[in-house]
């Protein structure tokens, strides 16, 4: 055993040395001893390297102390707002008296901001004892007194009012000296009253419809006639009126539907009676009912709307019509909102009473004929929009065919030529209209509207008593809150009279009537009002600033240049 491993040791020596370079000579014996080997008998150790969380448990002592430590309150954030709410005052009066003996005075009360309650009170009175040189006594006065109430809730509101109205006048249109009539027998009382009362819904719920219910009642009486006996021949009417409407949204499209009934009772006389051979008892009954169903629908992001219905009219009068009037109009805006043309077709049927006949003329007799207005046919276009944050416009023009339009002339029957008729025609209307607004935040508002007419009757000679040209400018300027400035200003030209005098001044003869022109008519009307503080101010009031007579219904001139001053308080 031995040799053989120094046998193996000199050739691995010998191997290695041959391998590293030049020959090496080894001198010796070449006798090495190798020590013997042991095996080790000791084994590797597994160390664990998940170490184990040992629960280390603290037992709490219950032991209670008494916190003395005390907490000190902190004041709620105060936010300071730029935007302040004006202060509301209840009370309003205003006083004033004007030339020609005019005394004035208004009172109004309202509630203050609320939520939910609305409520007030108002009662105004103005009365004027100047006459005209050379005409009958020309005394007046309106009183009047309202009361008003609602509730305002989340889904919906009530509203309630109750107004009445006491209207005394002459028919002064008689050239004689003011001393040689009797006031008392041209004299005329109108009294007015009647409430109304409305519930509408407010759901937001698109699924749901919307809807307005309303109810309205009024009397209106004249004066009776010069006499004690004569207590029944005036003029005595009731109305009463029903008003509905609902409208439903369903995407892009909105449907509506009208549903009015309005009942009109007037009485003059005893029935079946005569006051004399042309002066005939007349009770008469007239009831209107109309339907009204549109649909809308918005496009191109509410750029486009049109609208398309019909109102559909059962006219009860003498007897009874139905009619129909189509519903139509097309608009679409361009630009923003800057131009937006619009088209579109109408009709309906006006419901005349004796209140609107004297609300228009009250000049008018007390035993009216009484019709009812058909509008067969309304065609209308224009073009209104922006043109900055300040000015706006609206210019459009419109034909319309209407039958029995209701015209004043001149009554000579029943009166001495100072109290008007009514009669009707059917007449073709051409309208041109043009409306501008301007408005410089609170401080400047200037609005102006120009309008031509041209009327073709079928029976008579001019649409009597009715402008042909018309320019009306409003404005108000604010000066720093203390000086406030309001301008009034009427023009109108193309006014004629149906007349019965062939020796009056301006009388033409045409188709067999003598027709008056009553020339040109300039009302230029200038308010000024200093606020001394936020209850006191003082105003003054300039009309007919210059100084015309003018006419705007036959024989009846107006003042010339008035004064009108006082003041006003609110508290």
């Amino acid at each position: 055993m031995k040799k053989t491993i120094k046998i193996l040791s000199i050739v691995l020596v010998a191997f290695n040395l041959q391998a590293q370079g030049p020959d090496v000579i080894i001198e010796g014996t070449g006798i090495r001893q190798v020590e013997p080997a042991y095996r080790i008998n000791e084994q590797p150790a597994i160390i664990d390297t998940n170490l184990a969380n040992n629960v280390i448990e603290y037992p709490l002592l219950l032991v209670q102390h008494q916190v003395t430590a005390e907490l000190d309150t902190i004041a709620a954030a105060k936010i300071k707002s730029t935007e302040k709410l004006a202060q509301l005052y209840s009370f309003y009066a205003k006083v004033g008296i004007g030339t020609e003996l005019m005394p004035m005075g208004e009172l109004y009360y309202d509630s203050k901001r609320s939520r939910k309650f609305i409520y007030g009170a108002h009662a105004k009175h103005l009365s004027n004892y100047g006459n005209f040189k050379n005409y009958a006594p020309a005394q007046f006065d309106r009183s009047g007194i309202g009361v008003y109430g609602g509730i305002n809730e989340r889904w919906y509101s009530l509203r309630g009012d109750l107004n009445y109205r006491n209207q005394g006048l002459h028919y002064y249109g008689l050239r004689i000296p003011t001393d040689s009539i009797p006031a008392d027998s041209i004299a005329q009382r109108y009294n007015d009253l009647g409430g109304k009362f409305s519930f509408s819904s407010h759901k937001k719920d698109s699924a749901k419809v919307n809807y307005t219910v309303g109810v309205e009642y009024n009397w209106f009486s004249s004066r009776k006639q010069f006499g004690d006996s004569l207590t029944d021949w005036r003029g005595k009417e009731n109305f009463f009126g029903v008003t509905s409407s609902g409208w439903y949204k369903l995407g892009r499209e909105v449907y509506a539907a009208e549903f009015n009934v309005r009942y009109n009772g007037y009485k003059y006389g005893i029935q079946n009676e005569q006051l004399s051979p042309i002066d005939t008892a007349i009770f008469l009954n007239n009831t209107v009912v109309n339907f009204k169903p549109t649909i809308s629908t918005y496009l191109k992001n509410d750029r486009f709307k049109a609208v398309i219905g019909a109102d559909v009219v059962i006219n009860a009068h003498l007897k009874t019509k139905a009619h129909i009037y189509p519903v139509a109009e097309v608009k679409y805006s361009m630009f923003n909102d800057i131009f937006i043309p619009y088209v579109g077709l109408r009709g309906g049927m006006k419901q005349l009473t004796y209140k609107s006949l004297t609300l228009e003329n009250e000049f008018v007799r007390t035993n009216p004929e009484l019709r009812n207005e058909n509008t067969v046919i309304d065609v209308y276009g224009g073009i209104k929009g922006t043109l900055s944050k300040r000015i706006s416009f609206n210019a459009n023009v419109s034909y319309s065919r209407i039958k029995d339009k209701a015209l004043f002339v001149t009554d000579t029957i029943f009166s001495p030529g100072n109290k008007f008729a009514v009669i009707y025609d059917t007449m073709n209307v051409l309208k041109i209209e043009g409306a501008i607004s301007y408005q410089l935040n609170e401080k400047l508002k200037i609005d102006g509207i120009g309008r031509y007419n041209s009327y073709e009757l079928l029976t008579n000679t001019y649409a009597w008593n009715l402008p042909q040209l018309q320019f009306i400018v409003r404005g108000h300027y604010n000066l720093f809150d203390k000086f406030m400035i309001d301008l009034d200003l009427n023009l109108e030209q193309g006014r004629r009279a149906l007349v019965y005098d062939s020796l009056e001044t301006n009388v033409t003869l045409e188709n067999s009537q003598l027709a008056k022109s009553l020339g040109f008519i300039a009302d230029v009307n200038l308010g000024l009002e200093y606020r001394y503080n936020k209850r006191i101010s003082a105003f003054l009031q300039l009309n007919n600033l210059a100084s015309q007579r003018y006419m705007r219904w036959y024989n009846y001139p107006v003042q010339i240049f008035q004064v009108m001053g006082g003041v006003t308080f609110r508290f």
